[in-house]
């Protein structure tokens, strides 16, 4: 399969990362969105020169994003600008793991960081005032995961998450990757891990909603979101949510964010926003793939190739 990266952001992607590229555009579809959204939405860049923007977290005062093929984490306040959060793990070989740091990111009940870390292949917490890193888990019947991708907190505490294997040099082929398959699992606080689903090719995105879990599927041959019904710590009867299948401009599903009873998604040609019954709200059109979503009082946060933008919501 083609790289993940090479696809969502095609070569010419990287000759042009210097110029400011077009801002999205918003296309309201429902008088469903007026609540969420005012009639003209305005997008600005708050954070530029990033390899590949992924997971941005709204932490109450500050945003922190990764930039997995650079193996950071960056932190970013309207007060302070773009800092440090995490550094590149050490000892990383760059031949063989090509995206060395973290991806999805989320918090749990006691205000950790938790995020997919794809260098380290391992769920892991993060102590925000500390920066102390805690290892969740990392393997799966003995074996080591591939490199978690993005993560959910289920009602009961326990994390689910996708390993496919982008942050390895190679992907499948990967003398690192120890497992045979592309897992969704979860994680429960004792450590216990489930695999929930070990046969999607390429999972990505994850999220909980409408007693649902939904993953998205980065496979350039069968782009798609699947959902499952979820109850009691187990995912049933997958369907497709959203086929993606010939839709226009760069990216593929990969990020989704559950908010305001919608699933804001990331799809070919930007964020789509998608009902309980997959039908699209409105969309954020942009010329580059774009990753994922945050949101914060007031505003929404999107991850936009080598961008963070920001975007004004109703209070």
């Amino acid at each position: 399969m083609i790289g993940r990266r090479t696809l969502l952001a095609g070569t010419a992607g990287a000759l042009v990362a210097a110029a400011a590229p077009a801002l999205p555009r918003f296309e309201r579809r429902s008088r469903a969105l007026d609540r969420l959204f005012p009639a003209a939405p305005a997008f600005e860049t708050v954070a530029s020169g990033i390899r590949w923007a992924e997971g941005p977290l709204w932490m109450g005062d500050h945003l922190l994003f990764s930039d997995p093929p650079a193996g950071i984490t960056r932190r970013w306040s309207p007060r302070d600008g773009v800092s440090l959060f995490l550094p590149a793990p050490p000892g990383l070989d760059a031949q063989l793991v090509r995206e060395g740091g973290t991806n999805g990111l989320a918090s749990d009940a006691r205000g950790r960081v938790l995020a997919a870390h794809s260098g380290l292949r391992a769920i892991i917490a993060v102590d925000p005032a500390t920066r102390a890193v805690t290892t969740l888990a990392d393997c799966f019947g003995g074996k080591r995961l591939n490199s978690p991708n993005d993560l959910v907190v289920d009602a009961d505490g326990a994390i689910l998450f996708t390993d496919p294997p982008y942050g390895l040099t190679g992907g499948d082929a990967s003398p690192l990757k120890e497992l045979e398959h592309n897992g969704v699992y979860r994680v429960t606080p004792d450590g216990g891990v489930t695999l929930l689903d070990g046969t999607l090719s390429r999972p990505n995105g994850i999220a909980l909603a409408h007693g649902r879990l939904y993953v998205a599927e980065s496979n350039e041959a069968a782009p798609r979101i699947w959902c499952y019904d979820w109850k009691d710590g187990r995912a049933t009867n997958r369907r497709v949510f959203l086929d993606a299948s010939g839709w226009p401009g760069p990216g593929l599903p990969d990020g989704m964010k559950a908010a305001h009873g919608l699933l804001f998604c990331s799809a070919p040609g930007g964020i789509v926003i998608l009902d309980a019954q997959a039908r699209s709200l409105g969309r954020i059109r942009h010329d580059r793939p774009m990753a994922n979503v945050a949101f914060a009082p007031g505003a929404m946060y999107l991850a936009a190739d080598d961008r963070i933008l920001r975007v004004a919501m109703r209070r």
